[in-house]
């Protein structure tokens, strides 16, 4: 909901903080407010509450699988704040999306995950996700986007 935008922006900064890049996001609330709420949304959102208080959130969009000729569901962040970590949230978060994902006929689900996030990633494999290890993500960001669209050469 719009109102949550304040919220889910301090949600993106503290996981910044916890991904040891806290300097990272620019993103501000109009940023959010444009890209989520506006009349094509770029994502969506599921805020986690826990006695009253915002404890996490789930940001994921809908992106589209050509081998199965079906839609996929991307988590793009999941975070529990400290405090009401272990309590089942992350979880909880995990199975409404993949409730989402079924309902809208998706045969992925899938997100990314920091190497050095043992913790996160042992978790995930128990619930049944699967490492990747052979695929390399790739990306490119706002100059190299930039001079591939214009045709010129990107400096290394």
């Amino acid at each position: 909901m719009r109102e949550d935008v304040p919220e889910i922006r301090k949600l993106i900064l503290e996981l910044a903080e916890y991904e040891k890049q806290p300097e990272a996001p620019i993103v501000t609330e109009d940023d959010l407010l444009r890209h989520g709420f506006g009349p094509e949304p770029y994502f969506r959102c599921l805020m986690a509450e826990w006695q009253g208080n915002v404890a996490g959130f789930a940001l994921y969009f809908f992106q589209y699988s050509t081998w199965d000729g079906r839609p996929a569901l991307y988590l793009e962040d999941l975070f529990v704040r400290q405090t009401y970590r272990k309590l089942g949230i992350g979880k909880g978060l995990l199975q409404q999306l993949a409730e989402i994902a079924i309902e809208r006929g998706c045969t992925r689900f899938q997100w990314e995950c920091l190497d050095w996030n043992k913790p996160s990633l042992d978790f995930y494999e128990s619930i049944g996700a699967k490492v990747l290890r052979e695929w390399l993500n790739l990306r490119m960001t706002t100059k190299a986007i930039e001079a591939l669209a214009s045709g010129t050469r990107h400096p290394v």
